[in-house]
């Protein structure tokens, strides 16, 4: 304990001196890096007399091998920077003879080159300047070295009086070259902030730019290698193992959200493949431009094969250089893409049966399972009544749970991940939000959304899924499912309070003839609407589900990735919307229309039955009785008849009412089916409208409304 009190000591002691030995001493501010570019506290001895022409371009000679080395000498000196993008100018002594002066000017430029260089050398050492500024000076800082030791030979050459202003002239002419590209390349760098994949990208067009000059384009290749090579191991390690090692956010692919496959939330595999990885595109090299896509989808697997806990075994991992012709490091890359794909393939359809999931899924939220679908209205259609609030779900799940297994849904593998949920919100109201409708009439109908739905409007079913195949069926994509069932549930909803109006009114044939008489027109307003409402669930269950379905399972029997598994599902889910009339506002207000007046009707006809059982039940019981009733049935009659009047207007008000509906609905249908993209809609026409029956009326509404034009 008592040496490494000692050792703490001698080490603060040592620091402090350290330190003021670093306060005492600018230099260690001024020049950090002790690097010679002219530094400013340079002192320069002024000439005690002339020197002679004769002796002029020796002492001359010196001070531009001085120069070359980034020191000021004594009848050439350096100019005060403006700013630290200029280039280095040099003031010679006037006593220097004119044709010398001219020669150290057309040497002196390489001074400036170096100057240059060594400015980026000295600027790009911190961490934000990325990996590939720092493999970039590292390759600079080795030809500075043997540019320095170009200059030193030069001195000895001197000192043997072997070196004249001519010969450095020409000794100079390649390595000015060298040093002029240099200086020209990190000038861009240092001016425009470049880093990572945009200084390879600078690195590569200068390459491509240079003709004729074998030794200037040996030297660009040199450094974008050096360059490179920090940039490909990061993309090395992403192709080969999807992970990103990125200290200084330089590589184009970008991880958003670290997160452990253990930590990863409930709907976190929603936004996955579309938030997690992200590509910057202004960080893409230009050499990498058209395989960006194939370079982050090959991560991305591997990253879901990793997180499955699974692991490829590769035969040989070829290592990833940059090459400016033959390019074999994309071969390596299409390679890696290849097998992740294919193993993650593997890993969705065969061990996790993606194609059985969504077979489940199917079944459940397209009611594809006929049996259970009348199995669990049977069972919840008494709770579902009930106001949203009024329902406990964990009846709910009991009630479900009893259905499935009372149907052939119970051979399903996957029927305890089906839950049931409570939507506080209608089918109407979710569609317009996610169309981000913003008309007046959509506007309105929001402000009402807050109304109290029943469990019917509210049910929908919700789907556990667990990763990896979260991946495809996500939340977004069981939202859309959920939209489709409430579509659909309602309306089979709607089609049984038809057909129990048939069966409740059975009992008419007992009415007396008077009362039956007004149930004619009642008969036949229920007719058609029990036939529009399975003519619409026929279109959509057999001509828009089916039809669509097969053509799913018959792309998907040529994917080659998951992505492609993406975009075929999204591309099935897209044409059940659209074509089962959700995404366009005035097909959907109609069909909801139609519906609301079908359950008014239905409701009315239930109140109207047990009037008139209880009506004719009573006279029954009034029959049996002495002739004292015979007034008392007399009024009956009299208000039986009355109540028969209102029972026909009521009808005739819900005719008008479904029947106007079911045209807008109709000549909606005409304007879209106009469109190719919506042809299929003309079926639902055609079973509406198949004998013409309400193009009839419309004709005849539209000349009454000529003639009261013409009238008035």
């Amino acid at each position: 304990m008592e040496d490494e009190r000692c050792l703490n000591k001698h080490v603060l002691e040592g620091s402090k001196k350290l330190t003021n030995f670093i306060m005492k001493n600018s230099w260690a501010f001024e020049r950090p890096r002790i690097s010679w570019d002219f530094p400013i506290d340079t002192t320069i001895t002024p000439l005690q007399s002339v020197v002679p022409v004769v002796s002029q371009e020796s002492v001359l000679l010196k001070d531009i091998l001085y120069c070359l080395k980034g020191i000021d000498g004594i009848y050439i000196v350096s100019k005060p920077l403006a700013n630290p993008y200029d280039v280095r100018k040099f003031t010679i002594s006037s006593d220097v003879d004119t044709s010398l002066k001219e020669l150290a000017l057309q040497i002196l430029p390489l001074a400036s080159c170096y100057s240059m260089t060594v400015r980026f050398v000295e600027e790009k050492v911190l961490p934000e300047d990325g990996q590939v500024n720092h493999a970039l000076r590292g390759a600079i800082r080795c030809l500075l070295k043997d540019y320095l030791l170009f200059v030193v030979q030069q001195e000895m050459e001197l000192v043997r009086g072997n070196l004249n202003l001519q010969k450095l002239w020409f000794y100079i002419q390649s390595t000015l070259n060298t040093m002029s590209f240099l200086s020209q390349i990190t000038t861009i760098i240092r001016k425009s902030g470049k880093r990572g994949g945009n200084v390879l990208t600078l690195l590569h067009e200068q390459a491509n730019d240079i003709s004729g000059e074998a030794k200037t384009k040996e030297l660009c290749l040199f450094l974008i290698n050096a360059a490179c090579t920090p940039y490909m191991q990061m993309l090395e390690k992403w192709v080969y193992k999807g992970m990103i090692c990125d200290p200084y956010e330089e590589f184009f692919v970008e991880d958003n959200e670290l997160i452990q496959r253990e930590e990863l939330p409930l709907d976190y595999s929603a936004d996955y493949w579309e938030n997690r990885y992200t590509m910057r595109s202004e960080r893409i090299p230009i050499f990498l431009k058209d395989h960006a896509q194939t370079i982050l989808r090959t991560g991305k697997y591997f990253n879901v094969i990793r997180q499955c806990g699974k692991t490829i075994q590769w035969g040989k991992q070829e290592p990833l250089v940059y090459q400016h012709q033959g390019q074999k490091y994309i071969i390596a890359i299409d390679r890696a893409y290849s097998e992740a794909a294919r193993t993650l393939l593997d890993v969705l359809i065969q061990e996790n049966d993606l194609m059985g999931r969504l077979r489940s899924v199917k079944n459940y939220f397209l009611l594809a399972q006929g049996d259970f679908v009348v199995q669990f209205m049977n069972l919840c259609e008494t709770e579902l009544k009930k106001n949203m609030y009024d329902i406990v779900l964990h009846r709910l799940a009991s009630l479900l749970e009893v259905a499935l297994r009372l149907s052939t849904a119970d051979s399903d593998p996957y029927k305890d991940d089906l839950k049931p949920e409570l939507l506080p919100y209608d089918l109407q109201f979710q569609m317009f939000r996610i169309l981000s409708i913003q008309t007046k009439e959509e506007k309105d109908y929001c402000l009402q959304a807050g109304k109290t739905l029943s469990g019917l409007e509210a049910f929908v079913f919700n789907y556990d899924v667990k990763w990896p195949v979260s991946l495809i069926i996500n939340r977004k994509t069981i939202v859309c499912y959920q939209i489709l069932f409430r579509h659909l549930f309602y309306c089979k909803y709607i089609e049984r309070l038809l057909c129990r109006v048939w069966i409740s009114n059975k009992i008419a044939k007992t009415f007396s003839p008077d009362v039956a008489m007004s149930y004619r027109q009642a008969f036949s307003l229920r007719q058609r609407m029990l036939d529009c409402i399975q003519h619409l669930e026929y279109y959509m269950m057999v001509e828009v589900i089916e039809p669509n379905w097969l053509t799913f399972i018959n792309k998907m029997s040529k994917v080659s990735n998951v992505d492609d598994v993406l975009s075929v599902h999204q591309d099935l889910q897209d044409s059940y919307l659209k074509e089962c009339m959700l995404t366009d506002r005035s097909l959907l207000s109609c069909i909801v229309a139609i519906c609301a007046s079908c359950v008014e009707f239905c409701e009315f006809m239930e109140r109207m039955s047990r009037y008139y059982i209880d009506a004719e039940l009573t006279s029954m019981i009034d029959e049996t009785q002495d002739d004292v009733f015979d007034q008392e049935q007399a009024e009956r009659g009299q208000a039986t008849k009355s109540n028969a009047l209102s029972f026909e207007e009521t009808i005739q008000m819900l005719d008008i009412k479904f029947t106007e509906v079911l045209i807008r609905l109709l000549d909606r249908i005409c304007d879209l089916g106009c469109d190719n993209n919506n042809e299929k809609l003309l079926n639902v026409l055609c079973r509406l409208d198949f004998n013409s029956f309400y193009t009839e009326i419309r004709v005849h509404r539209r000349r009454e409304r000529t003639l009261q034009d013409a009238s008035g």
